[in-house]
């Protein structure tokens, strides 16, 4: 799951505009801006088998971001987070948590069996992966349909729906680079460009929403 992943964050921007956009988005890849960092740490570990199906990545170690106590932990310090610091409201902040938490949930239908329901014990995962197409359409079904909400939230508001668009083209274009790019090479190299690719993509969402009323 990639660009899926940021179905959350337009989904929950429509449901709760009252928090920012970039705080959305950064929240529905804490979890992955977590493994990334930790992975350049030397914390978690992953590797590229190519004998795999799909998707190469073996995601052998990864208990700090993705099992499930992890997740929780990551996603109630978020919404506490965007309470206490971005100052927004209750319910806004509580959704920014479940966006947080959205990102295990749909790990769990695309990954294989590598995402702990307690760290070192029990590894779930529905394996969609291994089956790249259907994966695919569904990441980019999400995507559309949390678009499409975002949309009609701003056309409520009197705001202009092009803002949406791009950020959207700008996520499919993430997408399409990502599958063009050879599996395997440096792990530490991977986990610096997704590192990247998130903080840009959360620069990105905050760049759709300066003057707003235009």
């Amino acid at each position: 799951m990639f660009i899926g992943h940021y179905a959350a964050a337009l989904a929950a921007k429509a449901a709760q505009p009252k928090a920012p956009l970039w705080a959305y988005v950064g929240a529905s890849q804490l979890l992955d801006i977590g493994w990334s960092s930790l992975v350049l740490a030397g914390v978690e570990k992953f590797r590229f088998d190519p004998a795999l199906p799909g998707s190469p990545l073996d995601l052998y170690h990864m208990p700090y971001t993705h099992s499930l106590p992890a997740a929780l932990i990551w996603s109630g310090a978020a919404g506490l987070a965007a309470r206490l610091i971005l100052k927004v409201p209750g319910g806004a902040a509580v959704l920014i948590g479940l966006t947080v938490f959205s990102h295990w949930i749909l790990d769990f239908l695309v990954h294989r069996p590598d995402l702990e329901l307690w760290p070192g014990q029990n590894k779930v995962g529905l394996a969609w992966w291994n089956f790249p197409t259907p994966e695919l359409i569904l990441e980019f079904t999400l995507l559309a349909l949390a678009a499409v909400a975002w949309t009609a939230n701003r056309k409520g508001e009197g705001l202009k729906a092009w803002p949406v668009a791009a950020l959207v083209a700008f996520l499919c274009a993430q997408q399409l680079i990502n599958a063009l790019l050879p599996g395997g090479g440096s792990t530490a190299g991977m986990a610096m460009l997704a590192l990247v690719t998130y903080l840009l993509t959360t620069a990105a969402a905050k760049l759709t929403e300066l003057g707003r009323r235009g």
